[in-house]
């Protein structure tokens, strides 16, 4: 098929075409192109076909898709019930041992400390302290400390890290955050505190995410926030978690938009958007249909008692935001 016509004929819009490979063009045909059959890796169409396929294989399994996070799915039969959660090409599996659920990544944090020689290492007792400082200032200035920067594998560091928290550790979501807004220019300072990370997670690899069989089950949050603690632009980190039969289910770490002029105003932003995820983690687990108790207003506690009271006003504040917790 002639390159021009398959990718600029509208009736070939659902089709994949490639061109052909080196070494593989016959003399004269230099300008077709090959028809695939099968979606192949690397194709910005692969993940979507894998998708679709994945998803007609759970419906004839008689699997119900959650309509919030389209990945969760569902199947119930009487008593019993599946739920299946999937991640890009893999599924999570979990099987209860007495009433208790257990995540953990043990494995994955083994392999990450011995990729950067540090499985012999000296555990830490956290992975940050109040005191700990960071900011631009401590970045490289000289040629001679970036050339020295790039020989150590920071940025790479720092992912493993993030992949970890966003799975089963939110004990260093706020950590991996700060450390991420420095890997276009790390300095000395950050690779230390993310070594210090490492030995934290190998003093707690055996550390999981527990939920225990409960009669009451009820989604409680918690909400906080610092006050100005950013070095470089005065904003406020915020960080809320969900919880669920006595685990962590849902957590979140990141620098604020707004550069807030109060601790209450640090505070009452982070229960705003603590409460717009309570609203998704609600609809979500109604799709779910396990927590009877979801149709009741979800539990979000801050220890702000300036943001509780200003949030119970109904007032708006300049920067527009609205919020009504009644």
């Amino acid at each position: 098929m002639d390159v021009k016509t398959a990718f600029l004929n509208d009736d070939l819009n659902e089709d994949v075409f490639m061109r052909q490979l080196e070494g593989f063009k016959p003399e004269g045909q230099e300008h077709l192109v090959c028809k695939l059959k099968k979606s192949i890796y690397r194709l910005k169409q692969a993940s979507r076909q894998w998708y679709q396929k994945f998803d007609e294989t759970m419906k004839k399994q008689y699997f119900i898709k959650n309509q919030v996070d389209q990945c969760t799915y569902l199947k119930m039969s009487g008593s019993n019930f599946t739920i299946l959660v999937l991640y890009v090409d893999d599924i999570l599996l979990a099987n209860r041992v007495n009433g208790i659920l257990g995540l953990s990544q043990k494995a994955y944090i083994e392999r990450v400390l011995t990729r950067y020689n540090m499985q012999h290492c000296s555990p830490s007792v956290a992975p940050v302290v109040k005191g700990d400082v960071f900011g631009s200032f401590q970045c490289p200035k000289t040629e001679v400390e970036k050339e020295q920067m790039r020989m150590i594998p920071y940025a790479s560091v720092v992912g493993s890290l993030m992949y970890a928290q966003v799975c089963t550790r939110p004990d260093i979501a706020y950590i991996a955050g700060m450390l991420g807004r420095y890997q276009t220019n790390p300095g000395l300072d950050h690779w230390k505190a993310a070594k210090k990370v490492l030995r934290y997670l190998k003093g707690t690899k055996d550390h999981k995410l527990t939920c225990r069989r409960s009669d009451s089950l009820e989604v409680v949050g918690y909400s906080d926030s610092d006050f100005a603690k950013c070095k470089d632009d005065k904003k406020s980190t915020s960080g809320y978690i969900f919880m669920l039969a006595g685990g962590p289910i849902s957590w979140k770490s990141h620098k604020q938009q707004l550069t807030t002029t109060s601790t209450m105003m640090a505070e009452y932003i982070v229960v705003y958007n603590a409460t717009c995820h309570d609203m998704l983690l609600k609809n979500l687990i109604t799709g779910i249909k396990l927590v009877n108790s979801i149709s009741r207003p979800l539990k979000l506690y801050c220890d702000n008692s300036a943001a509780v009271s200003f949030s119970n006003s109904n007032s708006s504040t300049g920067a527009g935001l609205y919020l009504d917790t009644k």
